[in-house]
Order: C-alpha cells, then sequence, then structure tokens
C-alpha cells in the first residue's frame, strides 16, 4: 500500500454555497462541471467537498456519465424499487410523491467528495448528478461546502 500526503498543510479554510437546479421533471441533471467550478473558484486546493441536497424527492448520485443508457436504466430500476400504483398511504401529494420519497431514501441526500489540486477526485466516468423523483419540473436548493487549505 502507497501513502501520499497531498496536503500543504496551513491553515484549514472553509467555504460555503448555495447552488439552484432547476430540473425538467423526472430524470438525471448533470452538475459536474457547476459544482467543479464552484470548487475552482474557492481557492482551496486540498480537502473535503460536501453537497446536501434540501429536499426529500430529489436526490444526489455518483454515477457514469459516457452513456446515456445507464441513467435510462437507472430510472426503470427506480419504478421497479418504488412504483407509482403501489397503493401507498400517503398519497395527498400525488401518485408520483410517495415513491418519489422511497427513491430519495434509497439513493440518499449528500456526497462527500475529496478535492485535490483545486478538483474533486472523480474518476473518468463519474458524474455528479441531482436526481429528480418528482414527474413535474422544480427548483431544487443544493448547498455545498468545502473544508480544506
Amino acid at each position: 500500500m502507497r501513502i501520499e500526503t497531498l496536503s500543504e498543510g496551513g491553515i484549514t479554510r472553509q467555504a460555503s454555497g448555495r447552488l439552484g437546479v432547476d430540473t425538467r421533471g423526472q430524470g438525471f441533471t448533470e452538475i459536474t462541471d457547476a459544482v467543479a467550478a464552484w470548487v475552482s473558484g474557492t481557492g482551496i486546493r486540498h480537502g473535503l467537498l460536501t453537497i446536501f441536497c434540501r429536499h426529500t424527492s430529489a436526490s444526489l448520485l455518483i454515477q457514469e456519465n459516457a452513456d446515456p443508457d445507464v441513467r435510462r436504466d437507472l430510472l426503470r430500476a427506480f419504478d421497479r424499487l418504488a412504483p407509482r400504483d403501489a397503493g401507498y398511504v400517503h398519497s395527498t401529494e400525488g401518485p408520483d410523491d410517495m415513491p418519489a420519497h422511497i427513491r430519495t431514501v434509497i439513493s440518499g441526500v449528500s456526497l462527500s467528495i475529496p478535492v485535490t489540486e483545486s478538483r474533486m477526485g472523480l474518476g473518468t466516468w463519474q458524474g455528479i448528478y441531482l436526481a429528480e423523483h418528482r414527474d413535474r419540473p422544480h427548483r431544487r436548493d443544493l448547498i455545498v461546502h468545502l473544508i480544506g487549505a
């Protein structure tokens, strides 16, 4: 095992902000470039990025960004795991709401990503996505936080 130290030491700094994401309804919106631009603009070279989605019917994913078939297959898998017609008790907000909550529980609302040389440590084919689990468009609010040096 090889362990490489990349931190230059020094004073720990923090940056936080908000990112608004407009969705088109159920599906995935890639936010990798917007988050990368924010990270780069903080001036923090090495640290840990946290992204948090402030909603219960949308989630965050790191997923392949090369082949769009992956995202189509994920939507189909979500439909099998949390179908709209399952007879949920919670139905006040429509037939897509409770399945959206279940899909959010499965996929999660926060991500932690290491930052090295002012860049996220994502793999070659990885992208960051906001997953909209409701049928109609929404404006989703994300909080981004980076701590490091």
